[in-house]
């Protein structure tokens, strides 16, 4: 029988005062879970969605403000177009079957990322469940979806040329107003499961001073101990900023 939340928070010295404000995890590893499984790649992404709609449960009982999960990366279109074409499937069936579970939950929710490559079915589910969400003031999920941090920032770096902006004007906070996250703060832990130990151009400006995790097992086998198990860990952690040791 699984512990109950409130167990697990005081077995683990969880200080609630304390939670992160903002988690971003890589959702790393769907494929190669199915194939551990003898199951196709497909079984995987399905698998991580219903980890992702536990996390998002998990992180609102916790009084999290901010979850963003790294769905589609810019470079995620080189996959095989049968995978592509699944992952975007999936997108439109989660934002139908999931919208009224965010509502009940009043969890607001963003899309960050280029979202001119999208379809316009797919764009008008985002809109559609943006709108319904935007006047809550609980946790707010951003779903990265073609994102890269590069793509991000050469963009940002366009937008203030055009704007006119001189370049001894530019500052990280006039940077941090063009990035697709302006207004949202920087992730105090970046989680990635998967076994791999980089952040494949995954917000690196925003995650500038975030404490890093890497797990050995793969996202659709992430389960709420693990986030509490890192949680209860990063706040053992002392967080400097730069400053003196």
């Amino acid at each position: 029988m699984e512990t109950s939340l409130q167990d697990k928070i005081q077995s683990l010295g969880i200080d609630l005062e304390t939670i992160p404000k903002h988690v971003a995890i890589i959702m790393d590893g769907n494929g190669r879970w199915a194939e551990t499984q003898n199951k196709p790649r497909h079984i995987g992404h399905q698998q991580g969605y219903k980890t992702l709609t536990n996390v998002i449960t998990h992180c609102n009982d916790l009084g999290i403000s901010y979850l963003s999960v790294y769905a589609f990366s810019t470079e995620n279109w080189t996959r095989p177009k049968k995978e592509v074409s699944f992952l975007m499937t999936l997108l439109k069936t989660v934002l139908k079957k999931e919208l009224h579970q965010l509502i009940d939950n009043q969890v607001r929710l963003k899309f960050l990322g280029d979202k001119s490559a999208l379809s316009k079915d797919i764009m008008q589910l985002i809109e559609i469940s943006e709108s319904k969400t935007a006047h809550f003031e609980g946790l707010q999920v951003n779903i990265m979806f073609n994102y890269g941090s590069k793509h991000e920032l050469v963009q940002a770096v366009q937008s203030l040329i055009q704007d006119g902006t001189p370049a001894d004007a530019i500052t990280e906070d006039l940077i941090n107003d063009h990035l697709y996250t302006k207004d949202i703060p920087d992730p105090d832990i970046l989680v990635r499961p998967g076994g791999e130990h980089r952040i494949s151009n995954f917000m690196f400006w925003q995650c500038a001073y975030a404490e890093l995790f890497f797990l050995d097992k793969f996202w659709p086998e992430f389960t709420r101990d693990d986030l509490l198990t890192i949680i209860a860990q990063y706040q053992k952690r002392d967080r400097r900023f730069g400053g003196l040791t």
